[in-house]
């Protein structure tokens, strides 16, 4: 997918979200509010709690099975992130803040 379309589907998605979560939602045959239920944006108080978060976020389509590497997901951040960490500083990231201890202490 060229960067253009990228952008002309990102731009229909934000134009059409309630609808794709409806469409979501009944993929998975729910009702209600179940795609992006209850989310809350928090102000970053660390360093711990940044990268925690980037990980989590980075690592979520692969948990969902959606792609296999952080960088196959086309509206990821991923490829930028380790253009400009380089694979071996995003490696030590990652070991040092896991998606396991998510929520344990990352915000303070």
């Amino acid at each position: 997918m060229s960067a253009s379309e990228r952008s002309a589907l990102e731009l229909r998605k934000a134009r059409h979200l309630p609808w794709h979560t409806f469409k979501w939602n009944g993929e998975d045959n729910r009702r209600g509010r179940q795609v992006w239920y209850n989310c809350f944006e928090r102000p970053m108080k660390s360093e711990r709690h940044f990268f925690a978060t980037l990980n989590y976020v980075n690592n979520n389509p692969v948990h969902h099975g959606y792609v296999k590497r952080w960088q196959d997901w086309p509206w990821s951040s991923a490829r930028e992130f380790l253009k400009r960490m380089g694979h071996e500083k995003a490696k030590q990231i990652w070991l040092r803040y896991p998606v396991l201890d998510y929520g344990k202490n990352w915000d303070i």
